[in-house]
């Protein structure tokens, strides 16, 4: 029954992990709707869902934006592959999750390089993978859009980073529900997704 509500886009918060992808200093300049990412990104603390960030060759790319806290991460590393799916992460998630792992959240950039390629990774391991696509961005919004449309058709689930939340917490008496409730109350910006 857990693996088939998984398979429908149901998470389960004791077997779902966050992966953050290279949401750097130096990607800022020239990324559409990047603070609108940032903010929306910042709810993954806040519900104790282990996460393991990467930096894309962070001696050239700088470092994850200071605005993002990531204090919490289980794991930082730097990358040169654009997966994340590197043997020290894949190493990571094992030890992490022994076994019992279902869903990846997945969110950061580039989403038709790094996050495309990292998703049908982790899609090929057996995982289910949901993509926020409020904390998916691009450099061209025509790209963002075509990895989206790719993406649900390789089997992830396409949702937005509020969507999860709600998925995780499941009860308005969830310990966090007042704190995160605090971070979804703004109106967010139009990322133009309703429009793909």
């Amino acid at each position: 029954m857990a693996r088939q509500l998984a398979r429908l886009g149901q998470l389960d918060i004791k077997k779902t992990l966050f992966l953050l992808c290279d949401i750097q200093d130096k990607f800022k300049p020239g990324m559409k709707l990047f603070d609108q990412m940032v903010n929306n990104s910042a709810a993954s603390k806040h519900l104790e869902v282990p996460l393991i960030v990467s930096e894309h060759y962070p001696e050239k790319l700088g470092r994850i934006v200071k605005d993002l806290d990531v204090s919490h991460a289980k794991m930082i590393y730097g990358k040169t592959l654009f997966s994340m799916a590197t043997p020290e992460m894949r190493n990571k998630v094992k030890e992490l999750f022994p076994g019992d792992l279902e869903s990846i959240v997945l969110f950061g950039l580039e989403s038709h390089i790094c996050l495309e390629q990292t998703a049908i990774d982790m899609c090929d391991m057996g995982y289910q993978v949901h993509i926020a696509a409020d904390c998916a961005m691009s450099r061209s919004l025509e790209d963002r859009a075509i990895a989206l449309q790719r993406l649900r058709e390789i089997g992830c689930h396409i949702t937005t980073s509020e969507s999860i939340i709600f998925k995780l917490m499941k009860d308005k008496n969830h310990p966090k529900f007042n704190e995160v409730r605090k971070l979804v109350t703004f109106t967010s910006e139009d990322t133009g997704l309703s429009k793909l």
